[in-house]
């Protein structure tokens, strides 16, 4: 009963009473008859809860009582309301790695980094992880050791709420975490506020920094060991690759650097076990549970059968492409004919032989030129995430539309890149050695030998790990952060094709480094201020 939770994403129903009135200013599901005291009054109840707190991570509208979604407010399931594809919208478009072809709503601003407070697409970002965190406020509520005493559970049962808790807390962190990365500041709301009454508190950028990191540290001893638990769920690997996460981008979060406490952490995941998937393509195909699940440190589980919408890597695989959506990416139904990247990305490929380049074109970037935005045969396309097996299986939707790929949330090549970064920004306990030979075992991987491709220590520079860092991650969330950090995203350092809405590029207002608080959320709850700018 209490195993594979994360096959039960989409069956449990929540309760809405504390979800309601702790984050009614976030246009969050109302209120209905799944009360607390019903769902909590059961082992399974406590096992559908968590496989819900999971499923905000993968589900595309992680659905409410008859069909309605958990966050209304009139946004689009797929597109805004999900987590992995409106967290790509503000990680990758508004970078080299991705533009987009339609012009729904608001869309292009993000590329062209001219986001306002009142971006439809922004409000679902803002609203998705306060929601996941609400949820996990309650069910710690509802785990505490009085309250599941009083339960009469089994043994098991109970061990099984408390080792839990752990796993709700990280989530509950790494989702601050992406408040942290995007907002810079948040609604602040835990366990501990009272249900109802008063509105939620601000945090600030730095508190939350303090509070993330805490948090990571304070359930340590409590995570499962690396690797004990079912795939798909957190352990303490998880906990140490957020953290090197965040250390290393403590200068931008808190305006102090923590390069030696990103190393140690990026250290505590590479001795934790894991290692490289030899082939880099199966790491992002339908069977990557399996061919990925050495190097992945933590995922989200995606199935064609259980978590179908158009918001998780379905869309990857259908806004990739075109008329080759079967044969090329492995979905029926046809491509949707919209995203793709600029020719700055395939410049960073300028050797053909990296087996890293999953980008269809024939030769890049000189043929790959972006004329015009709108129309999908300019520009990179990048055949990443593909629905077939590599074992030749067949996927779990039997009509094809909805992908199995999982998405990638820490992986050990990220670690090794953390490691060298730190280490050539002079954080204590790394060393060069040891950090060139960490970026030759992705080029290892990347060019299929020793002998060609490998870095040399005279070129050895944190500008060469940028560059690394964005042939290895492309398209997995990591590029805008990677971009402000390097202060690159709105200086005229680094321009690429369309960025500011200028074919050639221009430099921005230094706010786009941050996303504005959407103006909705202020206008609801007088605790909240706006960015500076905007």
């Amino acid at each position: 009963m209490i195993s594979n939770i994360v096959k039960k994403i989409t069956f449990a129903m929540v309760a809405a009473v504390t979800v309601t009135s702790c984050a009614k200013n976030l246009d969050l599901f109302p209120t209905n008859d799944y009360t607390p005291d019903k769902v909590y009054s059961t082992p399974s109840g406590y096992v559908g809860v968590l496989a819900k707190i999971y499923g905000g991570l993968a589900s595309g509208g992680n659905q409410g009582p008859a069909g309605k979604p958990d966050i209304s407010g009139g946004l689009d399931e797929g597109s805004q309301i999900a987590f992995i594809r409106p967290f790509f919208n503000c990680e990758e478009l508004p970078t080299d790695e991705a533009v987009v072809a339609w012009n729904d709503q608001t869309i292009h601003d993000y590329h062209n980094l001219q986001v306002t407070s009142g971006d439809p697409f922004l409000k679902g970002m803002y609203a998705r992880p306060m929601w996941n965190i609400t949820l996990a406020n309650e069910y710690l509520r509802y785990s505490t050791d009085a309250t599941i005493a009083s339960k009469g559970f089994s043994a098991d049962t109970v061990a099984f709420i408390k080792s839990s808790r752990a796993e709700v807390r990280f989530l509950r962190a790494f989702n601050y975490w992406l408040m942290m990365d995007l907002f810079g500041k948040s609604t602040f709301i835990t366990e501990a506020d009272a249900v109802g009454g008063s509105f939620p508190k601000e945090i600030s950028r730095a508190n939350l920094f303090n509070y993330v990191v805490g948090e990571l540290k304070a359930i340590d001893g409590d995570l499962k060991t690396v690797k004990s638990i079912e795939y798909g769920r957190v352990d303490q690997g998880a906990a140490w690759a957020l953290l090197a996460r965040v250390y290393l981008n403590a200068g931008v979060y808190t305006g102090t650097t923590h390069y030696d406490s990103a190393i140690y952490y990026a250290n505590k995941v590479i001795g934790g076990g894991y290692k490289l998937q030899t082939n880099y393509a199966k790491l992002f195909m339908a069977d990557n549970n399996i061919g990925g699940k050495d190097e992945f440190i933590f995922s989200v589980p995606i199935d064609g059968l259980h978590t179908t919408g158009y918001g998780n890597t379905t869309f990857f695989a259908h806004a990739a492409s075109g008329d080759d959506a079967t044969s090329e990416y492995g979905v029926t139904g046809g491509g949707w004919y919209g995203y793709r990247a600029t020719s700055a990305l395939g410049t960073l490929f300028s050797d053909p032989a990296d087996g890293r380049a999953l980008l269809k074109t024939p030769t890049y970037p000189s043929s790959t030129p972006i004329n015009d935005i709108s129309d999908f045969s300019n520009g990179l396309h990048v055949r990443k995430y593909i629905n077939k097996r590599a074992d030749g299986g067949k996927v779990s939707d039997p009509t094809g539309y909805f992908a199995d790929v999982d998405f990638p949330v820490f992986r050990l090549a990220e670690m090794y890149l953390i490691y060298a970064e730190a280490t050539l920004r002079g954080g204590a306990g790394g060393n060069t050695t040891t950090a060139l030979s960490y970026l030759n075992k992705l080029r290892e991987r990347a060019y299929g030998t020793t002998t060609v491709g490998q870095i040399q220590s005279i070129d050895l520079t944190t500008d060469l790990v940028l560059d690394e860092r964005a042939r290895e991650l492309y398209w997995e969330g990591h590029r805008r952060t990677d971009l402000v950090r390097y202060n690159r995203l709105t200086t005229a350092t680094y321009l690429w094709p369309w960025k500011g809405g200028v074919a050639s590029g221009t430099a921005v207002d230094s706010k786009y480094n941050l996303f504005p608080i959407p103006a909705s959320v202020i206008a609801s709850n007088p605790n909240l201020t706006q960015n500076t700018g905007y």
